[in-house]
């Protein structure tokens, strides 16, 4: 896993998915932000390119605002603003 520890984007909480494959990602991105409460940021770390699909999908069918997405050495990375 990369090191993010110098990530510009202020979070809440981070959310290290690396390793695991659709469905898993986002199962436990809904698990996550259930602890969560609206407003606050959520960082998604991931290894899994279907990612790259899922997660925007899962910020526009549940409200939430994808802040920020990037890619980098097979890491990717994203910023959610919880609705």
């Amino acid at each position: 896993m990369t090191d993010h520890t110098n990530d510009a984007q202020p979070f809440d909480a981070v959310l290290d998915t690396t390793g695991l494959y659709c469905p898993e990602p986002i199962m436990l991105m809904h698990n996550k932000v259930r602890d969560m409460v609206s407003g606050q940021v959520l960082k998604v770390i991931a290894t899994d390119p279907a990612t790259t699909r899922d997660v925007p999908k899962f910020c526009q069918f549940l409200g939430h605002e994808l802040l920020t997405q990037t890619e980098s050495s097979g890491d990717y990375l994203y910023f959610i603003r919880l609705a």
